[in-house]
């Protein structure tokens, strides 16, 4: 499948590599097919989009938590993942939104949301965490920049 996307232009979309949300993603639930992709020229790839395939011009930046929370394992109702089928740590990849904002210093990601996806049947949710602990905007400009410059 070929789309024509806003980030990365015209590009070819493998079947095999669709991540389906049955319910869509919480404010879009009519988006429900998308695509995982990365920036080629960026070495680390921390950041990661999901590119809808029905609308192309959406693309949602995502990270794994755990490079910015070591300790991030939210408690998430079994009923919440049914629809997603049954998950084996191996093949459950957890990402939180990110939003960047004009004042890059203010970027966040959204740690009571987090979107959950089987690697294995690409069938993905995006659940909400009930758990104080977990905020909907943590500040990660910080905790970016620390880490690039212990990667220097």
């Amino acid at each position: 499948m070929k789309i024509n996307t806003k980030i990365f232009g015209e590009v070819e979309i493998d079947d095999t590599k669709i991540i389906h949300f049955g319910n869509g993603i919480v404010g879009f639930p009519e988006l429900t097919d998308f695509a995982l992709m990365h920036d080629a020229e960026k070495e680390d790839g921390a950041i990661r989009w999901f590119q809808s395939l029905q609308e192309p011009a959406f693309a949602m930046p995502v990270m794994d938590p755990l490079l910015l929370m070591p300790d991030y394992n939210p408690e998430v109702e079994d009923e919440l993942l049914k629809p997603i089928g049954a998950l084996e740590p191996d093949h459950m990849l957890v990402l939180v939104t990110l939003t960047v904002p004009s004042d890059l210093t203010k970027m966040s990601v959204n740690l009571r949301a987090p979107i959950v996806v089987h690697t294995e049947t690409r069938m993905a949710c995006q659940v909400i965490v009930d758990d104080d602990k977990y905020p909907v905007k943590y500040p990660i400009y910080d905790l970016l920049q620390a880490a690039k410059k212990a990667g220097e």
